[in-house]
């Protein structure tokens, strides 16, 4: 799952992951975000109370959530930013393309 945007993409995204896990358990799930896409990840984020709960859940379940370092440098935020679920990538963009090449398939909420 790709997540480059705001608040409601974010809710719908990660909802639709539940929904996959409930059907398909032992899918694999990376969710990369980037730009905009990252506030949900972090601390402050203004609906934490909604997502924090859904990311927790699809964390023990095995999803990974990764945070695109080039986002961090243009927007000035601190990996501290961030949930403890939070991990990081290099590039979302190019972990994107990675993921594809190992045959993930792309997903945009």
């Amino acid at each position: 799952y790709h997540i480059n945007d705001s608040e409601h993409q974010a809710l719908g995204g990660l909802r639709n992951i539940r929904h996959q896990l409930d059907t398909a358990p032992n899918t694999k799930i990376v969710v990369v975000a980037h730009a905009l896409g990252v506030d949900f990840l972090m601390s402050n984020y203004k609906d934490a109370a909604k997502v924090d709960p859904l990311i927790s859940a699809l964390a023990a379940r095995g999803v990974d959530f990764e945070v695109c370092e080039i986002t961090l440098k243009n927007r000035k935020l601190k990996k501290d930013d961030f949930i403890m679920e939070a991990n990081f990538t290099p590039s979302g963009v190019v972990r994107i393309t990675q993921l594809q090449n190992q045959g993930y398939a792309y997903l945009k909420p």
